[in-house]
Order: structure tokens, then sequence, then C-alpha cells
């Protein structure tokens, strides 16, 4: 059983927008929707947010079986988020990220869409496949998702740095070889903190452009967007703000940017997400690390970022939702997870103005999948 959650309103069904064929600004014929997974049908829909719950692989030595019982166990803490999905990510090593030391050693995961397969089989939900392009296997490793895992929905991730010798296709190439498979749809990562003056200012530029990258992966297929974790909202809005400034002047629809919310409960997490990249305010690193309990006080604060963000966004045009994950194996940060899901879906829920309720359904059943949840 898994719990979902539907909405109620008294608007009236849209019609279908004439603008394009990949615009799904409007709700597409049944017989489109049918055709997709009911996460891919929610990624697409502007109408309605989305929620994610994100995860890591387990060590790339684990056995299948292992990997099953993991899953299983995972899945059974989860069940009770009313999530539409999955996130599985590809961990890359990034030795060059930053001149930082890396506060937790790097191991080799397990294959993402491999995990994913058996989380989707604990589930019954679809998972959003990350992978990285700096793989010399890239073209066989999007047939072998498609054809052997059977996922319809990847996220496809630039390389770590451009130091070294590259091992894959550039991320043109590979979402050209994702946008010529068969029954795949596929999105791409967005990243707050390039969208900020110093940023541009230490890469010679005179104004911030991850606005502008956005929509060039768009041009090339992507159809949603995920960002960074997120602690300081300002290059959020920002960013957001841009991208739908952009696409107006571009005459497209802007995709959904799923905005990413981590917890932190401890000075060596704290560490971790800088080392990322994350752009953490001095004022909220203080606030959370002096706090009684760090990591409640890092939900309040995630919590606080997020109505900020839909204040400030409400008119811009970009569609939002939100994936929640723990960066690190801190039991309590783990557990903290499931109170940010909880709390950041109820607030991006009440903000639409709308009558909402959680109710739960056989996840083994055959059900109307692929039609996404929206006014009933």
């Amino acid at each position: 059983e898994e719990l979902a959650y539907r909405h109620t309103s008294n608007k009236s069904k849209p019609t279908r927008c004439k603008q394009s064929q990949r615009c799904f600004c409007h709700r597409r014929d049944v017989s489109e929707a049918l055709s997709m997974s009911s996460l891919e049908a929610s990624l697409k829909d502007p109408s309605r947010p989305t929620f994610l719950h994100g995860l890591t692989p387990p060590l790339d030595s684990t056995t299948p079986d292992a990997a099953r019982t993991i899953a299983a166990k995972f899945v059974a803490r989860s069940r009770v988020l009313a999530s539409d999905g999955f996130i599985v990510y590809d961990i890359q090593d990034e030795p060059s990220r930053s001149g930082a030391e890396r506060p937790y050693p790097f191991r080799q995961l397990m294959d993402s869409a491999s995990y994913a397969a058996e989380v989707r089989a604990a589930s019954g939900k679809e998972c959003l496949v990350y992978k990285c392009v700096n793989d010399a296997e890239f073209e066989n490793w999007i047939r072998k998702a498609r054809a052997v895992h059977g996922h319809r929905c990847l996220n496809v991730v630039g390389r770590p740095s451009a130091d070294g010798p590259a091992k894959g296709p550039t991320t043109k190439e590979a979402m050209a070889l994702v946008e010529k498979t068969s029954g795949v749809s596929f999105g791409c990562v967005c990243i707050p903190e390039r969208h900020t003056d110093e940023y541009a200012s230490q890469r010679g530029k005179a104004a911030p452009g991850e606005h502008l990258n956005m929509l060039r992966k768009q041009q090339a297929g992507a159809e949603w967007f995920v960002s960074q974790a997120v602690y300081d909202p300002a290059p959020t809005i920002r960013l957001l703000r841009d991208y739908g400034d952009a696409c107006r002047a571009a005459g497209l629809t802007p995709c959904k940017v799923v905005l990413t919310f981590a917890p932190c409960g401890r000075a060596k997490t704290m560490t971790f997400l800088k080392w990322l990249g994350i752009r953490v305010p001095e004022e909220a690193e203080r606030r959370i690390l002096d706090a009684e309990s760090p990591v409640d006080e890092s939900v309040a604060l995630l919590c606080e970022t997020l109505e900020k963000i839909l204040d400030e966004t409400q008119d811009c045009g970009v569609p939002l939702g939100v994936s929640v994950e723990s960066v690190s194996i801190f039991r309590k940060e783990i557990d903290a997870v499931h109170e940010l899901m909880r709390r950041t879906q109820a607030i991006a829920l009440d903000k639409r103005g709308i009558k909402w309720r959680v109710v739960w359904e056989d996840a083994a059943a055959p059900s109307s999948s692929g039609v996404p949840f929206g006014p009933v």
C-alpha cells in the first residue's frame, strides 16, 4: 500500500495547448497520458507539484539479494510518505570539485539503473534515474536502462569537472542520445549557486547565465529540472524568475523545476554540503549548528526557505516541485527527511490555495497508471 495525495478543485478542465507537441502546460489526450508512467506525467504536468524522495545506491560490491533487501527496507520506511516516486542518484568521485578534502571518503556505488529497478519492484513507484555523462559506455547504459530495467525517466548530469580527459559524450551529445531513445524522457540539473554575480565574475561574465543553460537544455529536449540542494533562497529565486523571463522571450513554456532540500544535523554534514558547492549563508549555518537540536532547526529553516521561494516566484510562470534527501548516513538526518517531506509537501500544496487530502492505494493492484493526480 502506498500513500498518494489528491486535491479537490472546482476549476474546469483546461483545453489542450496548441503551442507545441512537447508542451505539457495543459492535460494531454487521455490516450497520450496513459502511455506515460505516473512519474513521467507528473514531472511534465505544471498543473500540480511533484514530490520526490532521493536516495543513493548501496556499495558496488553489494550482492543482488542484499541490494533487494536494502531496497525493501528503505521502501518499508518511506512508503508512508506521499511521494510521486524516487530519485536514484549516480554518485561520482569528483576529486577536482574543490581544493578542500572530501569530508566523506568516496566509495564506488552500485549502478543507479540497476538499483532503481529494485526500488521500483519493492515500492510500485517509478524512479527518476540519474546518469553522469562521464562514462565511455553511456549509450549502452541508456539502452539497458530502458530495455532491461524498464526506466522511462532519466536525469542527464554533466561531467563533475572540465579538468582531465572526458570518458564519455558531452552533455549536448548525451542529451541527443537520450532524446532519440524510444520510451524515455529526460531532465537535467540546475544549480542556483551558478546564478550569482560572484560566480559570473569569477568566470569573466557580465551577468549570471544558468537560466540560459536551462533554456538550451530545454531546447535540446529536457522536460524538467531538478535543483541542487537549496539552503539560500536568493539565488534560487533569481534563477527561477530569470528562467521564466527567458522562456517567455523565446516563446517557450517553462519546464517544471523540482527544488531539492536536505536536512543537516551536525558540523560534518554542513562541511560536506559546502564541499558539494551548496551555498549556505553564515547566519543559516550558525542558526543550525548553535541550536539545541540542529537537525530540527535545519528542517524549520528549509521550510522557511521553501515558503520564501514560493512567495517570491509565484508570478514567474515556472511550475515547481519538491524533493527531499539525506546527504549522509547519520540516522537523525535520515529520520528528519521524513518530517521535511511532510512539511514541505503541506507548504507547497497550501500555497496553491486548494483543498487536498492524502489517500492510500494498493501498489500491487492494477490502476490507471500514467494519469497524473489532479482535479477530482
